[in-house]
């Protein structure tokens, strides 16, 4: 309908200022934004003075003919409204003004609200309530032609000559209106969500929030989210980059291929943290087999690539699979032959068959348990939540596998200590004291 709705509380200086003959906020608006509607909201003694002799809609009716344009207008009665300082009464009286006013329009309508009108608590009711509910309207507001308070003169209100005196009529007058946000308030709301979601690993949430915000209220964090948000990817040729612009080391393995393992092992832990247990069992599969193998080769000393071929895939990647004649009369052949009955397939490499081995080889009582109760767990319900449509959660995993999600965890995060990569404890708090530094920069 594209129709321009003005909401305005009605004050004292409304419709002329009787001190100076200058426009009030509600007419000035109006002269310069033109509405198609007024509403205009009265208390009891703004309603008393509309009675005695029509002045708002005498005013706006006179701009109208001015203009040569037609305005409609309705009033908001609040006879009842006398404590006109209280601030909570307006924050939920507004919202459901406003609310009714948004059922009336659509897409093409405009909202504008007036934060000069009114008692200084209904201006900070619109302010707040606009920040904070975020109506997609105009906040104006409408400087006194002094710059400064204005006087409120209520007794011998002539509204014919006052608008016949009124300085704002003439063709050079100044257009005192104003468009305002409140970027504090909408700022700190803002982010305390991002911090929110930074809190919960939710880096994309967090961008998303941050990429409504004006480029300078970011620039000190925003980098910091892209970084988060691509190491949670294990996108580390990008979280190389941006950590090298800005000096930011929040990695603690620095090796290429240990770094990965580990950061995969973290990411895991998130998926934990956040609940997510379909991801998180899905993921068990890939970094048993990488752990097996490295646990194989420094506590037995058995390099699982001795005994396989790289085979190229449609997609270019390499897919190793075991070598018969690498496997030919070696020990490894006869462990795997015997672990599985003779009737050892060759194929691609599985953790089951570097568990086989690793208990074949290793004396490790303590390593030869933890390697059996992991595989245990990606037989017993990693299969099921990666090929069948299942619900995985905390009691599933523990009812199929005996183990809780946090000992599952627990266990892979010892296993490490099998591997040779030197991991401190304090590296498992990776994420959280990477986020602690990027709340630091909001």
């Amino acid at each position: 309908m594209n129709r321009k709705i003005l909401f305005t509380p009605v004050g004292g200086t409304d419709p002329i200022s009787s001190t100076n003959c200058y426009d009030g906020a509600i007419l000035h608006i109006c002269r310069h934004y033109k509405p198609d509607k007024v509403i205009m909201y009265m208390s009891k003694e703004m309603l008393e003075n509309q009675e005695k002799d029509d002045r708002y809609r005498y005013c706006l009716d006179k701009l109208c003919d001015l203009q040569k344009r037609t305005m409609s207008y309705e009033i908001i009665e609040k006879n009842e409204l006398t404590k006109v300082h209280e601030f909570d009464f307006y924050y939920e009286d507004f919202q459901k003004c406003i609310r009714d006013i948004y059922q009336t329009m659509d897409e093409s309508d405009e909202l504008f609200l007036n934060v000069s009108s009114g008692t200084p608590a209904m201006k900070s009711g619109l302010l707040v309530l606009q920040t904070m509910e975020e109506y997609p309207a105009k906040l104006i507001q409408v400087s006194t032609p002094e710059k400064r308070i204005n006087e409120h003169h209520h007794k011998d209100y002539d509204v014919v000559t006052l608008w016949e005196l009124d300085e704002d009529n003439q063709p050079d007058a100044h257009n005192r209106c104003s468009e305002i946000t409140c970027p504090s308030l909408q700022k700190l709301k803002k982010e305390e969500v991002i911090k929110k979601h930074i809190m919960s690993y939710d880096y994309r949430a967090a961008l998303t929030v941050a990429n409504t915000m004006k480029t300078d209220d970011t620039q000190n964090y925003k980098i910091y989210l892209e970084l988060a948000e691509k190491r949670l990817l294990l996108d580390m040729s990008a979280v190389d980059k941006m950590a090298k612009k800005i000096d930011f080391d929040c990695i603690p393995v620095k090796s290429s291929s240990e770094r990965m393992l580990f950061e995969y092992a973290l990411c895991m832990m998130i998926k934990l943290k956040k609940g997510e247990y379909v991801d998180f069992i899905r993921a068990i599969t890939p970094i048993l087999v990488d752990l097996f193998e490295l646990v194989l080769k420094v506590q037995c000393k058995i390099d699982v690539n001795d005994y396989c071929n790289n085979i190229k895939k449609k997609d270019g990647s390499n897919q190793r699979r075991w070598s018969g004649d690498k496997l030919m009369n070696t020990e490894v052949e006869n462990v795997l032959n015997t672990a599985f009955s003779g009737s050892f397939k060759l194929g691609d490499v599985y953790s089951v068959h570097i568990k086989a081995l690793i208990e074949h080889f290793s004396t490790d009582i303590q390593l030869n348990e933890l390697i059996s109760n992991l595989r245990l767990v990606e037989e017993k319900i990693r299969n099921t939540a990666a090929h069948d449509i299942v619900s995985v959660t905390e009691k599933v995993i523990e009812e199929r596998t005996g183990f809780s999600a946090e000992k599952i965890m627990k266990m892979i995060q010892k296993l490490f200590s099998y591997t040779g990569i030197k991991v401190k404890k304090e590296y498992w708090d990776s994420y959280d004291l990477m986020n602690q530094e990027i709340l630091e920069k909001i």
